[in-house]
């Protein structure tokens, strides 16, 4: 299987703390960040990597090569302006093979059977599966909902503090879907998933409850480290 880790982004808000590297590159107990999300993907045999990367992206391929050393093979695909998150799957995508590609934030670790998105893919014909989390408020995100097993709203807005479900931003696509991204900078968040819903493209779902984490501020780079450290995210 194959996977496209987004890392192109900018980090604003982790510089005050990781300014010299991208924020995937955060260094946790003397490893990146990322190589911790890596590990996860390869721990499900997902032996093929497409790092999409813009700011200091060359960073990543010093350390990542042609990824021999982490038991995957490794390629690189660089973004010249930022694309967005659909945009960077797009540009990554013509360096996909098979017919369909996980996609995941390089930023954020999740512990999940990723296996359950392919069975779910085939068991409901689906275009594209993706992972969402519980949350306490939704109030603070975009409430997305699945009714039994089919997405039937995303990035909802509601000022009612209640608990709900939210994008994970893990996704299992059919590589058909990701040739229909225009080119440029596109939001798979903001445009791509709401016109797909509204083209009556087949999206579902699975909720996981597994261990969560996204460094993009450094009180959260901060308790990741904690956790490797306490023994919370197993290596």
């Amino acid at each position: 299987m194959e996977a496209i880790l987004l890392a192109g982004g900018l980090g604003t808000r982790l510089r005050s703390v990781v300014s010299d590297r991208p924020k995937p590159m955060a260094l946790i107990e003397g490893r990146p960040f990322m190589e911790y999300v890596v590990h996860e993907l390869t721990k499900s045999g997902i032996d093929k990597i497409v790092f999409a990367v813009g700011y200091k992206g060359s960073m990543v391929e010093d350390y990542f090569g042609d990824g021999t050393a982490f038991g995957v093979q490794v390629s690189y695909a660089y973004e010249e302006t930022l694309l967005g998150t659909a945009g960077a799957i797009r540009n990554a995508g013509k360096l996909i093979q098979e017919d369909r590609v996980y996609v995941l934030n390089a930023d954020t670790f999740y512990q999940i059977q990723y296996s359950r998105l392919e069975s779910l893919l085939d068991e409901k014909c689906l275009d594209m599966a993706l992972v969402l989390r519980k949350v306490p408020d939704i109030s603070r995100y975009g409430e997305a909902v699945l009714t039994d097993g089919m997405l039937t709203g995303f990035n909802e807005k509601t000022p009612q503090e209640r608990p709900g479900t939210i994008n994970g931003g893990i996704y299992l696509l059919k590589k058909s879907l990701i040739e229909e991204i225009p080119e440029g900078k596109v939001s798979l968040e903001n445009e791509m998933i709401p016109r797909w819903m509204k083209e009556g493209k087949r999206l579902g779902g699975i909720v996981n409850d597994g261990y969560f984490i996204d460094i993009g501020i450094p009180e959260a780079y901060f308790q990741f480290q904690e956790d490797v450290k306490k023994g919370a995210v197993v290596w």
